[in-house]
């Protein structure tokens, strides 16, 4: 059994273009139908019911347009919205992106790990459940990326002022040993140069959830025997909420992301 109905994945902006990225590496057969709302991003400060109601606007939209899953490839919208997503949608799988705080806490060598994410996330119950269960004798310090999505959405992530946002965010994990430093948004992998910078010499490893979400996209299509056919020529479509100039600043975007 085949389904050709695209995958599709949803963010806040340019951000979920990481995990469209993975998604499209792990699985090249597969058409892909990306919405980046654009219009009323960032999420990271706006409240659990504003966020449902975009969340909920963004999936209805990819499942009218004949998504045979959605993505949520957002950890905002995912920690305010995925339970209620899920029983809406029911009749499709919605993957939510899950905090990387376990391998982190089961790898670190040093009992420090560090937490970068929007401020939303790290209020939802996701990440607090999964830091309590994964957290024991472990210091997890968790801190807002203030600023990260804003340089992301603006093309300024190779930037002098990049590299002071995420050091002045990054200090006291570092100061105090963090040797997994988890990224919880997925906008920040864009800013990965910077980060790599930064953290040299600390011997801290990096996380990026992205390549996990693309596994379990492939093992849930795998279950339910639903891959594309092995002759069809997949297409890569891309939705907003905001207007013609955005959706040409995601295409541009994603082409960049694959070099």
């Amino acid at each position: 059994m085949t389904d050709n109905r695209p995958i599709g994945i949803y963010d806040s902006g340019l951000g979920g273009l990481t995990v469209w990225r993975e998604v499209r590496r792990a699985l090249p057969r597969e058409s892909l139908l990306y919405l980046g709302d654009g219009k009323n991003c960032p999420y990271g400060s706006r409240t659990k019911e504003e966020i449902r109601l975009l969340a909920d606007a963004a999936v209805g939209r990819l499942v009218e347009k004949g998504c045979k899953m959605v993505v949520v490839a957002c950890n905002t919208a995912t920690a305010a919205a995925i339970d209620f997503l899920r029983d809406k949608y029911h009749e499709i799988p919605i993957v939510g992106m899950e905090p990387a705080v376990k391998p982190a806490c089961l790898n670190t060598r040093t009992g420090v790990v560090g937490v970068l994410a929007t401020e939303r996330s790290l209020d939802g119950d996701l990440f607090c459940r999964t830091a309590a269960r994964y957290g024991k004798g472990i210091e997890v310090i968790a801190v807002p990326g203030r600023g990260f999505v804003e340089l992301v959405e603006s093309d300024r992530e190779q930037t002098p002022e990049a590299e002071e946002c995420v050091r002045r965010a990054m200090r006291e994990m570092l100061d105090r040993g963090a040797d997994q430093i988890v990224l919880g948004c997925t906008h920040y992998p864009f800013l990965m140069e910077a980060l790599r910078k930064v953290s040299a010499g600390s011997g801290a490893r990096i996380i990026d959830p992205s390549p996990a979400v693309a596994r379990r996209v492939v093992s849930l299509l795998k279950s339910a025997d639903a891959f594309a056919d092995k002759a069809q020529k997949p297409f890569y479509e891309f939705d907003t909420f905001a207007d013609e100039a955005y959706r040409q600043r995601l295409r541009k975007k994603a082409e960049k992301a694959l070099e």
